[in-house]
């Protein structure tokens, strides 16, 4: 078991039928922290919305996160756009987990990090949500194909390759550049007094250092499998879960950073 001051997660998408609940939970059983968050996009109601999926699994990865919440864990949820129905319960306290529209993180060397979901600053969510939604279809419909383009390849005896990641750095990553998204989530920081934002909605784990604002995305659950953990010491580093194996080893660094 290995122990973190602080875990973030986000964009879980329980409902979807390609989530990557088995590394989710493989990643939970084998990490302990003080406090964890939930940034986001946990459950994915415009799906279940269209079409109900929601197995054992998904039943399991929230009865582990109300357990670590009931043994002691500081569990806090701050929804996202998929999960906006639970922007509902803000406030209150649901099995020991704490629901913020945003949050305030003090990193063990001082350092003041806002914690939000992100989707308020999309371009594409703030202007035509209906185009979002329709987006996220596509985007469900490229991980079906995966599983069959991939299938091939590895009889092929080539490594795994996401039509999913391709589509969505070719599509959303025009949207975002016209949004300035990364700078528009910083707003929030500077707005707080922070020194740093965490925040999730667009799948792309990443630490970087913009106009020395500190900028952590934590990635998903749907094919990065990442997490983003603080150390005992206040360093901040993305653990990468392994998305493309069918087998879950000790976590990899992805990105490490000593601020």
């Amino acid at each position: 078991m290995v122990h973190y001051r602080t875990i973030w997660i986000s964009d879980v998408h329980l409902g979807m039928r390609h989530v990557r609940t088995d590394a989710l939970l493989d990643f939970l059983r084998r990490h302990e922290c003080e406090h964890l968050y939930i940034v986001g996009d946990l459950i994915d109601g415009w799906r279940l919305r269209k079409s109900w999926y929601w197995d054992e699994d998904c039943n399991t990865v929230i009865q582990k996160l109300l357990r670590k919440a009931r043994h002691g864990t500081r569990v806090t949820y701050v929804p996202g756009n998929h999960d906006e129905f639970v922007r509902s319960f803000v406030g209150l306290h649901f099995g020991g987990i704490q629901i913020l529209p945003e949050a305030i993180h003090e990193t063990a060397d001082g350092r003041r990090l806002v914690v939000i979901h992100g989707d308020e600053f999309d371009g594409l969510i703030g202007c035509a949500k209906w185009l979002s939604v329709m987006g996220s279809g596509v985007y469900s419909m490229a991980l079906r194909l995966n599983q069959g383009i991939n299938a091939v390849r590895r009889r092929l005896g080539f490594s795994y390759w996401s039509l999913a990641g391709f589509l969505k750095s070719r599509a959303k990553t025009m949207v975002l550049w016209m949004a300035n998204f990364e700078q528009l989530v910083l707003k929030a920081a500077e707005r707080h007094g922070a020194d740093g934002v965490i925040c999730g909605h667009v799948h792309q784990p990443d630490i970087q250092e913009i106009g020395g604002i500190a900028y952590y995305n934590t990635g998903d659950w749907v094919e990065s499998c990442t997490a983003l953990v603080e150390h005992v010491d206040g360093s901040m580093e993305l653990l990468y879960w392994g998305a493309a194996s069918t087998t879950q080893g000790p976590a990899r660094p992805l990105v490490l950073t000593a601020a």
